[in-house]
């Protein structure tokens, strides 16, 4: 059985006002949740973070000669391999 929305969603001054409000109450209260839908979001991109890697020069030329071969960015080879070495 499924609990009627009673509440109304408040409005908040700010970010830190929503996120204490909603560290507190249930959105159950808010909102029928039976009533959600999947959706989906093709052409979101997945966050990135820039990191600084230090290589031994050999081995950035290496990964570099192989990229070429592949003709593909480095950077990209380095993540697909990184990926690939995580599904093992």
């Amino acid at each position: 059985m499924t609990k009627p929305t009673s509440k109304a969603v408040p409005k908040f001054a700010n970010e830190a006002a929503e996120r204490a409000y909603w560290e507190s109450h249930d959105s159950s209260d808010h909102l029928d949740w039976s009533k959600a839908q999947v959706v989906s979001l093709p052409n979101l991109k997945p966050t990135t973070k820039t990191i600084s890697l230090r290589l031994p020069q050999h081995l950035l030329e290496s990964i570099k000669v192989a990229a070429n071969a592949r003709d593909v960015p480095y950077q990209s080879l380095i993540k697909v391999w990184l990926q690939e070495k995580l599904r093992q």
